[in-house]
């Protein structure tokens, strides 16, 4: 599944590149009073964002899209004054947020909102957050009033653009100003990085470092930031220390019917054939006629473990039932909606 990242919006004036030259923005925080309504069991006061007890405070977006055929998910977010609503395509594994900007343009992709008027206000190209998005500590300002960026994923799509301080209107009591880079409107950057907008709200003291998602096997779901609603339900593992740029819980075995094996060793479905006319995904099994729900192959079938261990000792189990790993196709073939990495360009 491609990953749809560069040719979109940004949010706070940035400028990016859909192998196009595009204007996309940034968004860096600031605060203003509002009107929102509050989260379930929660307050604050419209004086100061401080007062907010991070410990119990959460905010949460409807997901809407799918694993298949979508191919990705994406939150609404209200930016600007007066705000105005934008599709965001959530992105875990980078730290910039951006919308497609109102400014002279090339090959830039259609959105389905007016594109992004973006603020005057500049984030200066020595701001510690405009650092975090060069390749180095020592690179070059050709204005230092302003803060270029240029960003390439790793479906070498790209951004590039300026950054900006404008308005998001949140689930809170309060509106909030971040920083932000410019189909859907943009990207909506939730990576470890300061840049990213779990970062710039945490550093403010609005709400806890923790981000988690719920994903619906109909589709849609919701993404959350701060407190946990129901931890007891949860096994808690921590960040591998070999990689510090993404959410990573490190090396875990794949477990399938008791035994330890591999994706491609422990799924297989002798009782159907392969389908090697069906591109969708790398395996994909036919049937005698045309399946229309998972439901129908779900029984022959066998959950995966993920199971993390450290040092011998199983740490937490993670089961992935085969709904949550099995897609039918538009042809009508069940496929394998597990990829490896190595072989669709994402390294080992």
């Amino acid at each position: 599944m491609k990953i749809r990242k560069v040719g979109w919006l940004v949010m706070v004036l940035t400028v990016m590149v859909f192998n196009l030259s595009s204007c996309s923005a940034w968004f860096g925080i600031k605060h203003k009073n509002g009107r929102n309504s509050i989260l379930p069991g929660e307050g604050m006061s419209s004086r100061s964002t401080r007062l907010m007890n991070p410990a119990g405070s959460s905010i949460v977006f409807p997901l809407h899209g799918n694993v298949y055929p979508v191919g990705f998910y994406n939150v609404t977010l209200n930016i600007g004054q007066p705000p105005r609503p934008y599709f965001l395509d959530v992105d875990t594994g980078s730290d910039l947020t951006w919308l497609q900007c109102d400014a002279p343009c090339s090959h830039c992709s259609e959105t389905p909102h007016p594109l992004y008027r973006p603020s005057n206000d500049f984030v200066p190209c020595k701001d510690p957050l405009c650092a975090s998005l060069q390749p180095s500590d020592e690179y070059t300002c050709e204005d230092p009033n302003q803060c270029d960026y240029e960003i390439e994923y790793a479906d070498h799509y790209s951004t590039l653009g300026v950054l900006l301080n404008d308005v998001y209107l949140l689930n809170f009591t309060m509106e909030f100003n971040l920083k932000f880079g410019w189909h859907l409107d943009g990207v909506l950057g939730l990576g470890r990085g300061k840049a990213s907008l779990i970062s710039q709200l945490n550093s403010q003291g609005l709400v806890r470092n923790v981000i988690g998602h719920c994903l619906s096997s109909r589709g849609g779901g919701y993404i959350f930031f701060g407190s946990v609603y129901d931890s007891s339900r949860m096994s808690w593992i921590p960040f591998s220390s070999l990689d510090s740029k993404h959410y990573s819980a490190g090396p875990a075995e794949l477990v399938c019917g008791g035994w330890k094996t591999g994706v491609e060793e422990g799924i297989k479905w002798k009782a159907h054939k392969v389908a090697p006319d069906d591109q969708t995904l790398p395996i994909c099994w036919h049937g005698r006629r045309p399946f229309k729900s998972i439901k129908e192959v779900r029984k022959y079938f066998k959950p995966l473990v993920l199971s993390f261990t450290n040092g011998g000792r199983v740490k937490a189990q993670f089961e992935i039932p085969p709904e949550a790993y099995l897609i039918i196709s538009n042809l009508g073939n069940v496929c394998l909606g597990i990829l490896n990495g190595s072989e669709v360009g994402l390294g080992n």
